[in-house]
């Protein structure tokens, strides 16, 4: 499959090119800075500007999919940089008539009790309520969308570089975890999860989660 996956040198997009690239997948790498990916098999690398919506549309236009780990951790205002950037990419895929978006979500948004998300919860920390709103943000805008066909997929509250192991669970809107009452995932195994998703849809028009 043809893929063009926008920040493919950040903590998530590596592992998703990784995970990519091994199953064969032919990859257009989407990020700021080319020289920071090293060339493979199955790689082609694009600079690109998110917010250049027509440039963006020029380049997707072609795959089979879009997956978006586009993220605003390094920027000053952190949510209102992501959730410019998340509308930028909606437009642009929806301009390059490419068929699917998948999209890094955030746990945040993940209830912990009906009706209760895990970002409403005192505990909290404030260090990443401004990504975790723009996830949520990100959520509404998806959801609003009348006919593009999306998915999102949300972390647990942990993920951290680990074991691929693909002995993890899925969900939909609850926040997993376990027996301990961790949330947890490795990125490599979110990755797996996320590519399994590209391979065989199975949340069109969904957001759905992994964890341990």
């Amino acid at each position: 499959m043809r893929i063009a996956l926008i920040g493919a040198s950040g903590f998530i997009g590596s592992a998703l090119l990784n995970e990519a690239l091994a199953r064969g997948h032919a990859v257009t790498a989407l990020v700021t800075r080319p020289q920071r990916l090293s060339p493979r098999p199955g790689l082609e690398t694009l600079a690109a500007d998110v917010f250049d919506r027509t440039r963006l549309a020029t380049q997707l236009r072609g795959h089979e999919a879009v997956i978006s780990a586009f993220s605003g951790h390094a920027q000053q205002a952190v949510q209102d940089y992501y959730e410019r950037g998340v509308a930028a990419i909606i437009e642009a895929t929806k301009a390059s008539a490419v068929p699917r978006l998948l999209m890094v979500g955030g746990a945040g948004a993940l209830e912990v009790a009906p009706g209760v998300q895990l970002l409403d919860t005192p505990a909290f920390p404030e260090a990443y309520r401004a990504t975790a709103e723009g996830a949520r943000t990100a959520l509404a805008m998806l959801r609003a969308e009348p006919a593009l066909d999306w998915t999102m997929l949300a972390p647990s509250a942990q993920i951290a570089p680990g074991a691929r192991t693909g002995d993890f669970r899925l969900g939909d809107d609850r926040l997993l975890v376990d027996a301990n009452g961790d949330s947890r995932v490795s990125v490599e195994d979110y990755a797996l999860a996320m590519i399994d998703e590209l391979e065989r849809p199975a949340h069109s028009r969904r957001r759905f989660t992994v964890g341990y």
